[in-house]
């Protein structure tokens, strides 16, 4: 790629970042849409995030940034301002430097997610989901499936984060968020009996987790659409399992790519698009992954 003095910046921080694929894809994108940018990494924690922070606002030849584990709630903390939808889910994973100067934030994880889905042919409204996972990812596409009009959001976790979670969003999406134990086993089968689509949002089946799944198939129904957040492995337990019930599954490779081209549009003012340049990237960094 080539650099010069009129080259823009972006930079995903967070730690650690080895297992990234982002800056891959994106200048990729960069790339194939003459889009003069680069995406960089930082990678650093919460400890000197304020001063990270403050040298992308100072920084001229920055746009922004992208963040991820531990900092996306922390960086809520240096922000300016916030897209309606980042408030309420109430972390960041992208950065937009104005030509003001102030750093505005987004959070592209559950845009990725409801447009996989929508893609897909899913409908969103009215339907009823389950939502194994409350966390940063669970936390931002459930968000982004109560504003698009779900009729129902069970959310499930092991610990009192769903309980949490739901109280939270009480107060943008009433009566439409309800909580969980995935201990109880009655109330987990209970919940996907009524849901239309069933979301796995937490780390199980992973790469390096390969054995573990967030539901025991006998749950499950031909009904089911299936999404996996996860798409390294392409398919996991989860989707393995579903399929063999009969079930519509979705990885989530088209999530990693539209949360990733969102962030380009926001950062180019939608001037970059180049879908087609990061999806065959993404394609030949798994099927490098495979040999």
């Amino acid at each position: 790629m080539k650099i010069d003095v009129n080259t823009r910046f972006v930079t995903l921080i967070g730690k650690p970042l080895g297992q990234s694929f982002a800056a891959r894809m994106q200048n990729a994108g960069y790339e194939a849409s003459h889009c003069n940018m680069v995406y960089l990494y930082t990678e650093a924690d919460n400890e000197h995030l304020g001063e990270i922070m403050n040298g992308i606002r100072y920084m001229p030849g920055f746009k922004g940034c992208a963040v991820t584990k531990p900092c996306k709630v922390e960086v809520m903390k240096y922000l300016d301002d916030f897209d309606p939808l980042c408030r309420k889910i109430g972390s960041s994973n992208t950065v937009v430097k104005t030509a003001a100067g102030l750093l505005v934030g987004y959070n592209t994880d559950g845009y990725g997610a409801l447009r996989s889905l929508k893609e897909e042919g899913c409908r969103i409204k009215g339907k009823t989901m389950f939502s194994f996972g409350a966390g940063g990812t669970g936390r931002s596409v459930c968000v982004e499936l109560a504003d698009e009009g779900a009729k129902r959001i069970y959310i499930c976790s092991r610990s009192a984060a769903c309980e949490e979670l739901c109280k939270e969003l009480e107060e943008y999406y009433p009566g439409v968020c309800i909580p969980v134990r995935a201990a109880d086993e009655a109330a987990v089968a209970k919940a996907l009996a009524e849901s239309d689509i069933v979301l796995n949002l937490t780390g199980a089946g992973m790469s390096g987790k390969e054995d573990s799944t967030c539901v025991d198939k006998r749950f499950l129904k031909p009904e089911h659409i299936c999404f996996d957040a996860t798409y390294n492995p392409p398919e996991t337990r989860f989707l393995r399992e579903a399929k063999e019930v009969g079930c519509k599954t979705i990885n989530g490779l088209d999530m990693s790519l539209y949360q990733g081209l969102r962030q380009i549009q926001l950062w180019t003012d939608g001037e970059c698009a180049p879908l087609d340049a990061m999806r065959q990237e993404l394609i030949t960094i798994m099927e490098e992954r495979d040999k």
